[in-house]
């Protein structure tokens, strides 16, 4: 028997694929590599978090994440355009610095190999 499969998983993977294409269509992202690296959506379908990535400076970081949260409006409205949901989630962007933190503690392991060799 396969494993039960959570609406909110699917209906996040929609989303998730949606949301891409759309922020890959803000015109005020300057063709920043932006990325949606995952959805965390209620159970109940009405709260949706999209934790995202950006290629480049601190300063593109700060830029993409003022631009993304004043868009937020106009993204969920597309979102609820191409999706045939009941009701269209709300949206908060989150940056998600789980790259950086990889490197980082990869870094640190690299350092400890050198100073035992």
């Amino acid at each position: 028997m396969p494993l039960p499969y959570k609406r909110s998983v699917r209906v996040g993977e929609l989303i998730q694929h949606a949301v891409s294409e759309i922020v890959r269509e803000i015109k005020d992202l300057d063709n920043s590599l932006v990325t949606i690296m995952g959805v965390k959506l209620s159970d109940d379908l009405l709260n949706c978090k999209m934790f995202y990535s950006v290629f480049g400076a601190q300063e593109d970081r700060q830029k993409i994440d003022t631009i993304l949260k004043k868009r937020t409006s106009s993204v969920r409205h597309e979102l609820a355009l191409r999706l045939n949901l009941r009701r269209t989630p709300s949206i908060i962007f989150v940056y998600d610095d789980t790259i950086e933190s990889a490197s980082k503690v990869l870094n640190l392991l690299e350092k400890i190999k050198g100073e035992k060799e």
